[in-house]
């Protein structure tokens, strides 16, 4: 082996590896640092894997051959190892991601744990070169399996970092609950459900300002991190209402949350089949939506009879598996459905919005505007004004908070870009989200409708009959179907041509530039509504 050549072989590993570290480690901030979710893309990786497993094994095979008689043979293999470490060093040059990486204090340390790691490797190569003459092939072994291995270092650096940074985040944690203890006045609302909580979140945070100061969870804030970091950087002694989303992927993530906050109040929004490949089961989804509303029954009985009344429950009674796991006859129901407490009647919809009437269970009664459209934001202004009521702020008084009302970004958001009519639900999709998404598309009168999407996912072995079901509802209401991505895009295809859909007006794209290309495209000067249902992150691209 020449020096020229071990010299581009040293500079190539350490080109894909700063380059690859940075890759993954991007990967596994998008998996939310779960290894569930990091292997789920892997899995989905085979042509890089294939590309590292190459130049391994190129590396191992090129000294067999070092005899005058296989010199050939090494020259090829060696330069082999060249270009595959070549090959594999321009794949992993940054490219533009829909959620950027962020160099957050947790990356800095894993990427100290991945130096540390390669510097152990180093060191140890170095005392087998000079140890013995046959120390070489023990430094080719690791270098090896390094290549080959390489998209499981990231998962191997987290895994010795995990101890550190549960330590780190149980501190930050401790000092999240010392903030909540402090602030013994202030009144926490919990929010959960499969769909819905992150717009009832913020109808409600804007229906309760009209009474008091309130503090909701940013964004979607809604993992354990995400909440005690809203708590310890935006926790105000003045707040007397702190409305926190809470999310769950996993069987009682959360009772985590509650186990830190102990909300006083709880809302369950709804109930459906979200994150079944994480849940494994729709009664783990059950169990753990529902401990939002054990959390608030704890703490009412352990408060007394003399603060019942501060504990308040609320669950939507339109939706269909909250019904049947009815856990609390106290819970206060809202919705369309008659026999809710709080009911949403004479729902009218037209171009400038949406009107309906509510009626609270004391009588009380008022009509309601708003520039939303759609069922289910009825459904969920009609469960803010249920909790706004009944933390005693007037019907009446609710009418000029839910005509401010604006669209949640990216849950059905409604943009117009001249005759084009844009409902952006790309933050997240599941069967009824999906559902519910195609009967506001229907509501476009007149208009063009185009669907654009790359179907839904974690939905697990059930993902492929959701998703199919999915293109027969699309196949009732679009005019054009343009699905973005072949493999997870299959059954929604399949499903909208069974059920009578034209292929020519189905269109499957690489990308969602080349779908937002064509979807402008498409009967360009008519009048279109084009819905943009789910947009899935850069770790499900492969």
């Amino acid at each position: 082996m020449s020096i020229f050549t071990i010299m581009i072989k040293i500079l190539g590993i350490a080109a894909f590896s700063v380059l690859g570290l940075r890759y993954y480690t991007h990967m596994l901030q998008l998996s939310s640092y779960q290894f569930q979710g990091y292997f789920r893309f892997l899995g989905s990786i085979q042509s890089k894997f294939g590309l590292h497993v190459g130049a391994a094994c190129s590396l191992l095979l090129a000294p067999i051959f070092l005899a005058n008689e296989y010199f050939m043979l090494y020259m090829i293999f060696d330069i082999l190892t060249i270009v595959f470490i070549v090959l594999i060093a321009l794949m992993y040059l940054p490219k533009p991601a829909k959620k950027k990486f962020v160099v957050t204090a947790r990356v800095k340390r894993l990427f100290i744990t991945d130096g540390i790691l390669i510097l152990i490797m180093a060191i140890a190569s170095l005392a087998l070169y000079l140890g013995n003459s046959k120390g070489i092939i023990g430094v080719l072994v690791i270098w090896a399996v390094y290549i080959g291995l390489f998209p499981l270092f990231t998962a191997l650096t987290n895994l010795i970092n995990k101890p550190v940074e549960n330590r780190i985040n149980q501190y930050y944690i401790d000092d999240a609950k010392r903030l909540l203890t402090e602030h013994p006045g202030l009144r926490i609302i919990g929010i959960t459900g499969s769909f819905g909580k992150t717009s009832v979140k913020y109808y409600l945070t804007t229906l309760l300002s009209e009474g008091f100061s309130v503090l909701m969870t940013p964004e979607s804030y809604n993992t354990p991190m995400g909440i005690v970091r809203t708590i310890r950087e935006h926790l105000k002694p003045t707040h007397e209402i702190f409305v926190c989303e809470m999310g769950a992927r996993h069987l009682h993530d959360i009772k985590e949350i509650t186990d830190i906050v102990h909300p006083d109040d709880g809302i369950l929004t709804s109930i459906g089949h979200q994150h079944l490949e994480t849940f494994h089961s729709l009664e783990n989804i059950v169990s753990t939506k529902y401990e939002l509303l054990d959390a608030v029954d704890e703490k009412m009985k352990k408060d007394g009879n003399a603060k019942a009344g501060q504990h308040l429950k609320f669950v939507n009674g339109d939706n269909e598996i909250i019904r049947e796991n009815m856990k609390y006859q106290d819970a206060i129901t809202y919705g369309l459905s008659e026999g809710c407490a709080y009911r949403a009647v004479d729902v009218k919809v037209s171009g400038n919005g949406t009107t309906f009437s509510v009626t609270a269970p004391n009588g009380e009664s008022a009509e309601f505007s708003t520039k939303l459209v759609g069922k289910h934001n009825v459904e969920n202004i009609v469960g803010a004004i249920a909790v706004a009521n009944s933390f005693g702020i007037p019907m009446n008084k609710l009418k000029m908070a839910v005509r401010r009302l604006a669209s949640v970004p990216h849950r059905l958001e409604l943009t117009k870009h001249g005759n084009v009519s844009i409902l952006d639900d790309a933050y997240n999709s599941n069967p009824n989200g999906a559902k519910v998404a195609l009967e506001t598309l229907s509501l476009f009168e007149g208009n063009v409708k185009v669907l654009v999407t790359p179907g839904m996912v974690e939905l697990g072995a059930k993902e492929d009959e959701y998703n199919a079901e999915f293109g027969r509802q699309a196949a009732a209401v679009c005019d054009y179907i343009i699905l973005v991505g072949e493999k997870q895009t299959h059954a929604i295809k399949q499903g909208a041509l069974e059920a009578g859909f034209d292929p020519e007006r189905l269109f499957v794209k690489n990308s969602f530039n080349e779908a937002s290309q064509l979807m402008y495209e498409l009967d360009a000067g008519r009048e279109k509504a084009i819905l943009l249902e789910n947009d899935l992150p850069d770790n499900y691209a492969g």
